[in-house]
């Protein structure tokens, strides 16, 4: 099944300053949440490592609906509070979905 197939993926790619981890943390979540809450939205996977790197994926209708999601006041609002206190720097990448692919081990649960 192809779950994601032309689907817009919105790539973030940050490093995080080492300031305010627990406001980091309740801002992430409650943009987990509304992001959810947003139309278009198909999901988000979202992993940092040790060195401070994060990437985080977020997976949309299509374009428009990426672009309604990054002109959200309070989207928008977060995002200078992370440019101001939370981000070293960060990237981000949109791109369209053209192919998809999974593999499960035999017998694991997907």
């Amino acid at each position: 099944m192809h779950k994601r197939l032309g689907q817009t993926a919105v790539i973030f790619l940050s490093v995080r300053t080492d300031d305010d981890h627990a406001g980091y943390a309740a801002a992430a979540a409650a943009m987990d949440a509304l992001a959810a809450e947003q139309p278009g939205y198909r999901g988000m996977e979202s992993v940092r490592g040790a060195d401070g790197l994060g990437i985080t994926v977020s997976y949309w209708a299509d374009d428009a609906s990426a672009k309604a999601w990054r002109d959200n006041p309070e989207h928008k609002a977060i995002r200078d509070l992370g440019r101001s206190r939370w981000y070293e720097r960060y990237d981000l990448v949109v791109a369209e979905v053209t192919r998809d692919y999974d593999w499960h081990r035999a017998g694991e649960a997907a």
